[in-house]
């Protein structure tokens, strides 16, 4: 019985109370533009979208640059030490992946293939 009384109030109070319309809401993008990723971006992504439009790669997140695998252009492998294992998908339909270490030094040739792999040093951005 209280519920009902209560809720009668209520809606009576509400129907009396529209005398005044209620503005729309206004949104901050109609002002300025939607803010592109480089105005949002904060911390480390604002770091990498600011390496990125001056050239750089910060974290190795694009693709490689392709090379021969000769012994002359060999494939560049960068390391943070002095060795690091490798996986060769010797043959395009492959499903088989050549795993083996690569050292510091001469460029290795993988054990199955034969292309060429050399270790370059890589310093951390951070």
């Amino acid at each position: 019985m209280a519920a009902r009384l209560l809720l009668r109030s209520a809606f009576r109070a509400a129907t009396t109370c529209r005398a005044v319309p209620v503005p729309a809401l206004t949104r901050g993008v109609t002002t300025g533009g939607i803010p592109t990723d480089e105005e949002q971006a904060t911390g480390l992504e604002k770091q990498v979208l600011k390496s990125m439009k001056e050239g750089k790669d910060p974290y190795s997140i694009l693709k490689p640059k392709e090379y021969a695998g000769t012994k002359d252009d060999p494939h560049l492998v960068p390391s943070v030490t002095n060795k690091r294992i490798v996986g060769c998908v010797c043959e395009e339909d492959n499903t088989a992946v050549i795993w083996f270490w690569l050292h510091e030094g001469e460029a290795q040739r993988c054990p199955s293939c034969g292309s060429h792999y050399k270790l370059v040093p890589h310093e951390l951005p951070h």
